[in-house]
Order: structure tokens, then sequence, then C-alpha cells
């Protein structure tokens, strides 16, 4: 692949107390990944130094401090000038925190303050059109409550500054894809199902899948009820507000069907029956796709007017500092994000 074509993907290091910065410095460590994209890493030099010592890798030695020296970075990259042969990756450094602020896998309202503001600078990146994608590394949501900061979770946050009227959350793994109506709400407000969101759902869903390859994609809904409901039995939602979301799906084009009972679709899915599922929330998703491929599964961010993808594992506090974070899902994720970039160059999708 030719430097001119290749995508500018940012990367958040994440909570700095987790294993957000272990997983960046391991997943830029794969040579043949590095070679793809032109990276650019926003954290703190200070934490990525620290860090590179003790897993034994080198961070980014190109380092700058706005946008403007990242676009001189990779003019000279391209020129092939001397010193910039490690401009493939630079890291933007944004002084936010010192290794001597904060403990490796404690709660701090420091890194939690930190975390959020490389997610803001990337986003920032990426509306700016100085990012063509970004990936997110783990933040922990109560470190970032402490700071006073109303949110719940990446996608959402990324929304509101992205100005997103609406997003949804996709997880992508070898073996399946699921989409889900609802993800960081309380149960109960969960359950109280809207028929509009049901049907958006199904159609980012469905365009998220064209975008990687399934011209006629087939999606499955999960019902929310034990069984679908039963005919009513069980409750009436899955009946009179999924039920019609799906046949104004059937009538847009769309090959779509259910509800189906949860408990028995995810397995027809991985068997082959359907290429993506809907889920009604949060762990009617989540628990199936990590039960299946915890490591490798990713977060695609879909609605947005920028591309992100992310791990979807946590900060992992209990092992941050001890070189045992598994890269995989980072990798995972940047390899996803160059891969939509490159198609949305292409022009083969408007959003996702």
């Amino acid at each position: 692949m030719q430097n001119e074509v290749l995508p500018t993907i940012a990367i958040t290091t994440g909570d700095p107390a987790g294993i957000g910065p272990e997983v960046v410095l391991k997943a830029l460590a794969d040579r043949e990944l590095l070679k793809t994209a032109r990276w650019v890493v926003t954290g703190d030099a200070a934490i990525l130094n620290m860090e590179g010592k003790r897993i034994g890798l080198k961070p980014p030695d190109c380092i700058v401090q706005d946008g403007e020296q990242i676009s001189a970075q990779w003019s000279c990259y391209k020129a092939g000038q001397q010193g910039a042969r490690t401009a493939q990756v630079c890291l933007l450094d944004l002084g936010q925190l010192e290794p001597s602020q904060f403990t490796i896998g404690k709660l701090s309202t420091a890194c939690g303050r930190a975390a959020l503001e490389y997610v803001r600078t990337a986003t920032q990146l990426c509306l700016d059109s100085q990012a063509d994608a970004m990936v997110t590394a783990p933040l922990n949501k109560e470190a970032v409550s402490l700071t006073g900061q109303s949110f719940s979770g990446h996608t959402e946050f990324i929304a509101d500054l992205s100005g997103a009227a609406e997003s949804r959350m996709l997880l992508v793994n070898d073996h399946l894809r699921v989409i889900h109506v609802s993800t960081h709400r309380p149960l109960r407000s969960a359950c109280e199902l809207e028929t509009p969101s049901i049907l958006r759902t199904i159609q980012l869903g469905n365009e998220a899948l064209q975008s990687l390859g399934f011209s006629k994609p087939r999606i499955a809904v999960c019902g929310l009820n034990p069984h679908a409901g039963e005919n009513g039995l069980f409750g009436s939602e899955d009946l009179e507000l999924i039920a019609p979301a799906i046949q104004s799906a059937q009538n847009m084009g769309m090959m779509c069907e259910g509800p189906f009972p949860a408990d028995a679709l995810f397995i027809k899915a991985v068997r082959g029956a359907y290429d993506l599922v809907v889920a009604m929330y949060h762990d009617q998703g989540h628990v199936p796709m990590k039960l299946l491929d915890f490591e490798n599964t990713i977060n695609v961010s879909l609605g947005l007017p920028i591309i992100r993808t992310s791990v979807d594992h946590g900060t992992a506090f209990d092992i941050a500092g001890k070189n045992q974070a598994d890269p995989s899902s980072m990798k995972a994720a940047m390899k996803l994000a160059v891969a939509i970039s490159l198609n949305r160059r292409e022009g083969d999708i408007a959003s996702v």
C-alpha cells in the first residue's frame, strides 16, 4: 500500500491507570499493522514513556503538540526527508498527566479527566478532517464521573461532541455481528421500547453490514421477553412494538425476521442463518458476543459523522502494570478502522 493513499487513524490511550497505554504500544509494535495507516496517538508522552519502559517497547518518538505539526510530519515522511522515518506514528502529546499524579490500577479523578481529553482531541481531529477515523482504548466510566462530567459511554460522548442526534453500538467478531437498540441505560428504562427506535437500529445495522461487504444482510431481531413474549403470554412488547418495526423494515426491502427468542437465536446466527442480530439492550447482545470471542470482539459506533471503532473490554485494573494485557482487540479495532476508512474513501458508504 503506497503512503499517499494511507488513511490517518487517531488512537486514544484510554485511562492511564488501566491497560490502555499497554495495549496501544503492543498493537503499534505489529509491523504489518503499522504499514496500513498513518497513526496519531492522543495521550501523554510521560505516561507512554513509563509504560514503554515497563513492557520493553519503544513509544513513538515523533512527538507533536498540534494538528499542524502532524501534517508537517506526514509531508516529511512522504518526501522521504532525513529524520522522518518514524513519522508513520505520531504522538500528539496533550500534557494532561504525569506518572507521579496517579497509581496504576487505581481509580483516579485525574485519570478520568485525562482519558476524556484524549477522546475529545481524537474526535476533533476527525471532525477537522485531520484523521479519517479514531480507535479508542478503554476508559473507566466511574473515573470519568468523578470529574463531574455526565457520561454514559464513549459512543454517547462522541455523539454529543459531533452533534449527532443518535448513535448505536455494533459489536463485531469473526463469528457474528450484533447491534443494540440501547446500551448504557438502566435495564428498567431499556425495556421501554419505541418502534421508531427499533426500526432505526435495524436500518443502521443494515447499512453498516453493507459497508462491511454484505450486499443483502440477513437480519434477525431478538424479542424482549422470554420466548419473545409467547404470543402475549409473557408480555406485549414483542407483538406491539418490535413486530411492527420488523414489518416496516421488510417493507423497505430489508431481509429482516423476528422477533425471535434470544436464547435460541444466537446459536442459529453463529451457525450461519443470519449475518446480524438486533439486540434490545446491552447485556442481551454483549453476553453472547463476549462468550464467543472476548479477546477479538470490537465495538463500532454507528450513526456518527465520523468513524470510530474500539476495543470491547474495560480498563482491567487488576492486571494493569503487569505486562499481561492482550492487544488482540485493539489490533482488530485498528484493522477495522482502516478498512472502513478505505471503503468510505472509495465511496462505498456515506456514514457508519
